[in-house]
């Protein structure tokens, strides 16, 4: 599945190739976060609109592209449509995951002036901040196209909005992570230090698979050389992590590894770093930054004047 082309996402969340695939139509919770939203911006009605604008009139609106980057969100914005009122009609002209410049149309939305403006804000909180994520993704991800290394995002997501934040890393090119704690066991700092080593963890996390579901995969994380080899030495990890590892640290430890299992760096890597970690060797590099940091795109949705 190519992220860089129009895509349609199916919402009730499953993944391919570590990539989150939805379906806006069908996920529950993606319309209950969108009826809160909208609730929680239009209560009893949109008293500016209502004061000023007749109930009848009919306008064509624009969302423009503002700055260059990556788009996000047009399925989206495509269903919270629906909910306000389906009798709007929605000309989509840039699709999700493609490549916008300053002055691009994405899409026109024509109908009741009232209901365009009810949908205006929504939809432009949504797609800013998505189409932000994507575009930052894409910087990183074309950082290091040269290598094999993939790059991944985190659960450092903002409450409520994970699988959103985590189809616009997609749609920058980027892979997913596990989505949350239900999907897959990885063993931080945290876990080795109250199962009382990595040995131990990895040991009572293999036998919970066993007896629960052998699908799960087990990430370990390690702090040194010294927990990598304990981590190669006890088996059962599908993966382990070096985390806040220096480049030279990083070397050594993908040595030691051999690739025997898949390794992944994390913290503290940024942009400028990127390309040098990915050439270790690392199977993938972590980075929370893709949505815990990110600037919004500027995108405006405007009435075209009569």
């Amino acid at each position: 599945m190519s992220t860089l082309q129009s895509t349609f996402f199916i919402l009730s969340i499953f993944t391919k190739n570590s990539i989150m695939v939805l379906d806006f139509a069908s996920n529950y919770e993606i319309k209950q976060l969108l009826a809160y939203a909208l609730n929680e911006d239009i209560r009893e009605g949109d008293h500016s609109s209502l004061s000023s604008i007749p109930w009848d009139r009919e306008d064509r609106a624009k969302l423009l592209v503002k700055e260059e980057g990556i788009l996000a969100g047009v399925a989206l914005a495509q269903e919270i449509i629906q909910m306000v009122d389906p009798s709007l009609h929605l000309e989509v002209l840039k699709q999700d995951g493609t490549k916008i410049t300053h002055g691009d149309i994405a899409f026109y939305l024509s109908g009741r002036t009232h209901s365009i403006l009810k949908c205006e804000r929504l939809i432009l909180n949504f797609m800013q901040r998505l189409s932000g994520i994507a575009t930052i993704t894409n910087t990183y991800v074309n950082a290091i196209k040269d290598t094999p290394c993939k790059l991944l995002d985190t659960r450092k997501t903002t409450p409520g909005l994970r699988l959103l934040e985590k189809w616009a890393v997609a749609l920058g090119g980027g892979n997913n992570h596990r989505v949350g704690l239900y999907d897959m066991i990885m063993l931080k700092d945290n876990h080795i230090d109250a199962a009382g080593g990595i040995t131990k963890a990895l040991t009572l996390a293999n036998a919970y698979r066993k007896a629960t579901n052998p699908k799960l995969k087990i990430e370990v994380e390690t702090r040194s050389l010294d927990e990598v080899q304990e981590a190669l030495a006890s088996g059962g990890a599908d993966r382990i992590m070096l985390d806040n590892f220096t480049l030279e640290k990083t070397r050594e430890a993908i040595a030691m590894i051999s690739n025997q299992v898949e390794t992944e760096s994390s913290g503290g890597i940024t942009l400028s770093t990127l390309h040098d970690y990915a050439k270790t060797g690392v199977t993938y590099i972590s980075v929370g930054a893709l949505t815990h940091s990110v600037k919004a795109l500027d995108l405006s949705l405007k009435i075209i004047k009569q």
